[in-house]
């Protein structure tokens, strides 16, 4: 019986490290992450009765499990789940400059100690007007840092139609707990005016905070109060207004989206502006916070702003991409994400023509979205090519594939759209399938 045993005939670790087919994964992860998968994946196989079968497969695709490069043709260009907005090529060799010693708290000229903030707080002043700018690693810790930096302990007013809850189950009522500031919601879920504002403020408020819904719509009967009306009683009162707009839009006349533009908040007198970086402005996971002087040296000061700082790396790749903003032709040429969203019908009917003619399969139209939060309304009118067989098992097989490829299940079919494949990327899939082959 022990003789037949497949337990017995499981290789060593030494052996199998010692295996042609292993030098190419050692050479890409390192002989102790290689050695430590082999006796995980051999350690298994001996818990649960099985051969060596497929040993090598399964080492590769535990080494790969961790945030590796993925072709994205779910059609959704800011996939939350696949890391939302790709880097611009600048941004990428800018954090690639940054990753040895870097003059993050240095200034060069003087040789002194300097500020992190100094790297991007011009180009936020420049691009949007803001009299003074600050970055933390997302939106949700910039509204953190806003509210305990400007309204803790009091209240603050927000209206019951912007409780949202964004991505992981986060929900704004749970931030401003957080913060330590007690919620004051004001108006009805369908419908806020200024007069309700006016109405729940009291000797406790600290300040007034607009939320924009950038992961739904609303419509039919509903009202909102215009942030000019906000600032005008905020004003009178001597309060702040805290805009939250999420999706990150510079500027709605430079890009043509239906999205309130951050610039339009600063215009309107908000003190402090909130917004992701990695959304509608394609750069690295950020929040960032732009308004009055003021207000943002109340946030710099904060202790939460050293908690929630960003590394040397996302510096120096939001940097390059507010760079690549002061231009917007070129923004929309070297941004990924607003590349993607630029393009027009024709080029995605075309890419997807040639895909599916490389792969014999069928081209069908299909909507899709920006996701991540930003833009819920919009759609987008793209292209996808249909993966024969059964869609489950064709998704695992291409999930399999180095780097993966993610596509989507729709009618029953399994489709790979282009809107968020670049060219380069839809010319490597066909052979990344002959390789499977």
């Amino acid at each position: 019986m022990h003789a037949q045993d497949p337990r017995r005939r499981l290789p060593s670790v030494n052996a199998v490290l010692a295996d042609g087919d292993t030098s190419a994964l050692i050479a890409r992860y390192g002989r102790g992450a290689v050695r430590a998968a082999v006796r995980e994946a051999l350690e298994t196989r001996r818990l649960d009765g099985e051969s060596e079968e497929n040993l090598h497969e399964e080492v590769a695709r535990t080494l790969a499990s961790g945030p590796v490069r993925v072709l994205n043709a779910t059609g959704v260009i800011l996939n939350t789940n696949l890391g939302r907005a790709p880097l611009a090529d600048r941004a990428i060799a800018a954090m690639t400059d940054a990753a040895g010693y870097a003059a993050i708290e240095w200034d060069q000229k003087t040789g002194e100690r300097g500020s992190r903030d100094d790297h991007l707080d011009p180009l936020l002043r420049e691009l949007i007007g803001a009299e003074a700018g600050i970055a933390v690693n997302t939106n949700a810790g910039a509204v953190l840092l806003a509210l305990a930096a400007t309204a803790s302990p009091g209240e603050v007013l927000v209206s019951r139609g912007q409780l949202i809850e964004i991505g992981g189950g986060f929900r704004v009522p749970e931030i401003l707990e957080l913060s330590g500031c007690r919620m004051v919601e004001v108006g009805t879920t369908n419908k806020t005016r200024i007069d309700d504002y006016a109405r729940a403020r009291g000797e406790q408020t600290t300040a007034l905070l607009r939320v924009h819904p950038a992961n739904f719509t609303m419509g039919g009967f509903v009202e909102s109060t215009p942030l000019a009306e906000m600032v005008a009683l905020a004003t009178e009162h001597g309060l702040p207004v805290i805009d939250d707009l999420g999706s990150g839009l510079l500027d709605r006349a430079t890009f043509a989206f239906d999205e309130p533009g951050v610039t339009e908040s600063v215009d309107a007198g908000a003190d402090l502006v909130c917004f992701s970086a990695d959304k509608l402005l394609g750069g690295p996971q950020a929040g960032i916070v732009v308004g009055k002087a003021a207000a943002i040296g109340q946030l710099r000061r904060h202790p939460l702003a050293r908690a929630l700082r960003l590394d040397k790396l996302r510096v120096a790749a939001l940097r390059a991409t507010l760079q690549l903003h002061r231009d917007p032709a070129e923004a929309r040429r070297e941004v990924p994400a607003l590349r993607a969203l630029a393009e027009e019908t024709p080029e995605r009917q075309e890419r997807a023509r040639a895909l599916g003619k490389a792969l014999g399969w069928e081209v069908v139209p299909c909507v899709a979205r920006v996701g991540g939060g930003a833009l819920p309304g919009h759609e987008i009118a793209s292209f996808a090519v249909v993966a024969p067989g059964e869609p489950e098992e064709m998704s695992q097989r291409l999930r399999e594939l180095d780097p993966p490829v993610v596509g989507r299940i729709s009618g029953g079919k399994l489709l790979l759209d282009v809107a968020a494949l670049s060219a380069a990327e839809a010319h490597e899939l066909p052979g990344l399938l002959r390789q499977r082959d």
